[in-house]
């Protein structure tokens, strides 16, 4: 079964962490410096938190499937829905290592797909040739629809296809 995906930018982790963890009535299934992520079953989300140096609020919203097939299901949805597909393999981001589809709804929110194929040791690669400033592990999709704030890559490709 999918999972439904939110991640938030915030200020202040630790006390992000004690409102989620109260609101949640769970302690976070990852946790770390920058970082913090409940696998929550009621309701079936993953609710991601990160203080990486973006604008606190919503970073992006997706679905993480459980298999490869289940990915490119959702591809195929996401192409019918219209939005321009962002393939992400073999991705480290998040402290996870995962296959990924980025795309943007009409309004401009970023989603994520992803197929989740174990865990990493830092919060992204840390390419230079992927990211200016390493704070985010979400594509730039500028690059292939405008965009109001200037958003830069860590993880993803920095040319659409698909």
């Amino acid at each position: 079964m999918n999972r439904f995906h939110v991640h938030l930018n915030v200020a202040d982790l630790d006390a992000s962490i004690r409102f989620y963890s109260e609101l949640f009535s769970a302690q976070p299934t990852v946790l770390k410096p920058d970082y913090a992520k409940w696998m929550l079953e009621d309701p079936r989300v993953n609710f991601a938190i990160s203080n990486t140096g973006r604008a606190p609020g919503i970073d992006h919203l997706g679905f993480q499937v459980e298999s490869n097939d289940d990915l490119a299901a959702i591809g195929e949805r996401l192409n019918r829905a219209g939005g321009t597909v962002v393939p992400e393999e073999a991705a480290i981001c998040c402290y996870a290592k995962s296959d990924k589809l980025w795309t943007e709804d009409p309004q401009g929110t970023r989603w994520e797909t992803f197929h989740t194929k174990g865990e990493a040791t830092t919060y992204h690669t840390g390419d230079a040739a992927c990211a200016t400033d390493g704070a985010s592990c979400s594509p730039d999709i500028k690059s292939i629809k405008p965009r109001p704030d200037q958003v830069t890559s860590c993880c993803a490709p920095q040319s659409g296809c698909c």
